[in-house]
């Protein structure tokens, strides 16, 4: 790569981390303005659009990005669980240090996935999808490799993934003896949806018999 294109990535990572800089729980990326992320990012405005055509085109590389990180996540926890063999609790603790070191990322895929964009809506629903079609892969791998079918792997991620996002979303600003709590929570109520998945195969199973 030639040090110019090596310096127009650079360039656009500035600008992108500028954008993240600036959210937290009382702004999000909708109040941002296109001036003030260059100039966090010591550019001039006119020089924002050499690298994205307005800050919807930001803000949705940014999304982007937070779908890889929660790939990148689950290939992490993979590696994790195939060590110490517990799913749930491995998962939960890779997902809190995810949170820890990409709060303002998570926040950004948090709010836009309900917010007033209608574009932003549906890239944030197509990121989450890849998650849940991921999880329930490897949920349902996990089961039938050790004999605990399940009912609907599908239905299991998507509850599991709803469970974690508003979890997730008290942990961003919780102290550490709530996101403790939380934590042991948030284990608990993934535990109850795996057994009541397993339960409903076995019944499934039983009935067909």
């Amino acid at each position: 790569m030639s040090a110019r294109a090596e310096q127009k990535l650079r360039t656009r990572r500035a600008l992108m981390n500028a954008a993240l800089s600036q959210l937290s729980a009382d702004r999000g990326f909708g109040s941002l303005s296109l001036r003030e992320v260059a100039r966090e990012a010591g550019l001039a405005p006119t020089s924002f659009y050499r690298h994205f055509a307005d800050l919807d085109e930001l803000g949705l590389a940014l999304v982007d990005e937070g779908g890889v990180a929660l790939r990148q996540l689950m290939r992490q926890a993979r590696k994790r669980i195939a060590r110490n063999g517990s799913a749930i609790s491995t998962s939960v603790d890779t997902f809190l240090e995810y949170l820890g070191n990409n709060a303002n990322l998570f926040r950004l895929m948090l709010r836009e996935r309900t917010g007033v964009s209608k574009q932003f809506r549906t890239a944030v629903k197509a990121e989450i999808d890849h998650f849940v079609t991921e999880l329930a892969d490897d949920l349902d791998r996990f089961g039938e490799e050790r004999g605990k079918p399940l009912y609907s792997p599908r239905t299991v991620a998507e509850a599991m993934v709803t469970l974690v996002f508003n979890q997730g979303a008290e942990a961003l600003d919780g102290t550490k003896p709530e996101t403790d709590h939380l934590r042991q929570r948030l284990k608990m109520e993934l535990r109850m949806v795996l057994l009541g998945s397993q339960v409903m195969a076995r019944h499934q199973k039983t009935t067909e018999l």
